[in-house]
């Protein structure tokens, strides 16, 4: 990748360099860096101009003449952002004015806390199964480890726990689906990618180590026999043999001559602990069942909290944040780092998150109703996938402001969808176009009116998107057939109207009482459209007419009186949108 550099800036600005000095090229520079890396490349000059008078009140009476190079640092910042990423605009704060990064500490992370421990070099993970895309829930882990590692200018690994070939074997496409959107959600690839069944020979030699060294043993009792050892307080007659009858084992169970769910290994803990989760717990279990990716090359294929421990190790992590329900896997761990002689990583905890609208929802759960035809695929507008938020218009700054602002409460939560709504509607409804969507239309024609008339809605109500669209009307207008049923109203920037059978009569250009206004089309410029809206488990579609003016596919607009909609195909002249919210 070619860097654009802070030397090419120089160059840029040295015109400003005869009417400022130094000091006001340097002060100006900073905060245009500032402001381009909190808003991903999106600064504004109003802003920094704010910032700048701010600091330097003696610049006030100057300010209109600073304009100019306020604009120039802000294009400059923000195309170094576009074209080389927000972390290496960080580095470059690092450098010109280390104090700049504090304000986006505070700002974006106020629901986080700090980090416990040495923060000199963090290394978090993010570690799903890729047994489907990433859902809701997994944007929580994508969002808050993603976030600290900006914090501390840190790494994150993301590794795909995949050593599960029955229970929840991995879906071959998930672990494109899950970099896509992870890369989404963060706003940059992982640091470090990898899979866990490509590292099998890793965690077989750590299984050959510690059953030498009389950690590990093989065990051949049944899932209820070991229970009642277990709830016993009893040790299990396999936990006395020899290592090497263990080691014996273990390769046979290695070259596939024991049957599935004949033995499993087992981490020699105290079967005297008070919690019995933590008695001998499993690490290793045969599996015959070929893996999707690696075939059939393994017999035996590591548990959960044998490969995670052992993978947290291998990659440097600093700090682990997961689920309350997972303390025991914690727990479970730390006896292995302490049989290997390892620190364990510091450790934080989230309680659960309940959103309302997808209390019953997994992933297995997902794919089992994907594979019978209940839903159309995991983009499905219903469902509570990643793909599925993106496919409906949720802009990824709201699905991270959400998470930041919960912060990593222990307390388990029930919210409703409406309130992560509500973030996406501060973020996307400065920058989303108004269009009209006309249900059911009725046409009527125009008394009146001169043909060739031109009526110019503006693209956003306030002006935060320049310029208007462009209405011509003719003869004929489209209305909503519910709003026939009045005989006065208001047709929304044009004038208000008597109707009067299939005709309307235009009565004043200006508003001249309070009747109600409604959103109203040209005959000419309407599309044939649908829209699609997922509402209590089903897929409801309105019928009617779109504005066609500009339309984009892949584009959320704001239509008339109905809500946020995104443009999901225009095929054959049918626009079809799907609803987001209000």
């Amino acid at each position: 990748m070619v860097k654009c550099d802070l030397l090419s800036v120089d160059v840029i600005t040295m015109a400003d360099s005869m009417k400022w000095g130094p000091d006001v090229i340097e002060l100006v520079r900073k905060y245009a860096l500032q402001n381009a890396v909190e808003y991903d490349g999106k600064g504004e000059v109003g802003s920094v101009l704010g910032r700048v008078l701010s600091e330097r009140s003696d610049l006030r009476n100057s300010a209109k003449k600073l304009v100019s190079l306020v604009k120039t640092e802000v294009d400059i910042a923000n195309s170094m952002t576009e074209m080389n990423g927000s972390d290496y605009i960080r580095q470059e704060l690092l450098k010109l004015a280390p104090e700049a990064l504090d304000r986006e500490r505070q700002q974006k992370n106020k629901g986080l806390k700090e980090l416990p421990g040495n923060t000199e070099n963090v290394i978090l993970r993010f570690a799903p199964n890729p047994n489907g895309p990433l859902s809701l829930g997994h944007s929580r882990g994508v969002v808050i480890n993603s976030e600290y590692a900006k914090m501390y200018n840190g790494k994150v690994v993301l590794r795909f726990d995949d050593t599960d070939t029955r229970v929840k074997p991995p879906h071959p496409e998930a672990y494109g689906w899950i970099e896509e959107d992870y890369k989404w959600l963060s706003g940059k690839q992982a640091d470090t990618v990898i899979r866990a069944s490509e590292r099998m020979p890793i965690y077989l030699d750590y299984a050959d180590r510690l059953i030498s060294d009389g950690h590990l043993y093989v065990c051949g009792c049944s899932s209820e026999e070991f229970r009642h050892y277990r709830e016993a307080i009893e040790d299990c007659p396999c936990r006395c043999k020899r290592n090497e009858e263990n080691f014996s084992d273990w390769e046979l169970m290695k070259d596939g001559s024991f049957p599935e769910g004949s033995a499993v290994v087992r981490v020699k803990t105290d079967m005297g602990l008070p919690n019995p989760a933590l008695r001998d717990w499993p690490a290793i279990r045969i599996q015959h069942q070929p893996h999707p990716i690696v075939g059939g090359e393994y017999k035996v294929w590591p548990l959960l909290d044998f490969q995670s421990a052992i993978e947290d190790h291998e990659q440097g992590i600093t700090h682990i944040i997961r689920g309350k329900d997972l303390m025991d896997s914690t727990r479970k761990q730390t006896f292995l780092y302490e049989k290997l002689g390892w620190d364990y990583p510091e450790t934080l905890y989230w309680g659960r998150v309940k959103i309302h609208e997808f209390g019953g929802f997994s992933t297995s759960s997902m794919r089992e109703e994907i594979e019978r035809g209940n839903f159309e695929g995991w983009g499905d507008p219903r469902l509570p996938t990643i793909m599925s938020f993106r496919r409906r218009g949720f802009d990824y700054k709201a699905i991270r402001d959400f998470w930041i602002d919960l912060g990593l409460t222990q307390k388990d939560i029930s919210i409703s969808l409406k309130t992560m709504e509500s973030f996406n509607s501060k973020v996307i409804d400065p920058k989303v176009e108004r269009r009209s969507f006309v249900e059911d239309p009725k046409i009527l024609e125009i008394n009146g009116l001169e043909e060739g008339k031109t009526v110019l809605p503006p693209r956003h109500p306030e002006g935060k998107i320049e310029g208007n669209r462009n209405f011509t009307i003719n003869k004929r207008i489209v209305i909503q057939s519910s709003d026939a049923k009045a005989t006065n109203f208001r047709l929304k920037e044009f004038a208000d109207v008597e109707i009067v059978g299939e005709i309307l009569n235009i009565q004043s250009i200006d508003r001249s009482d309070d009747r109600p206004i409604i959103h109203w089309l040209p005959e000419e410029i309407t599309t044939p459209a649908r829209l699609i809206l997922p509402k209590e488990g089903l897929l409801k579609s309105l019928v009617g007419v779109m504005e066609n003016f500009e339309l984009e596919v892949g584009e959320t607009y704001q239509l008339e009186r109905v809500g946020f909609a995104r443009l999901d195909s225009f095929d054959e002249g049918l626009a079809t949108l799907i609803w987001l919210h209000e």
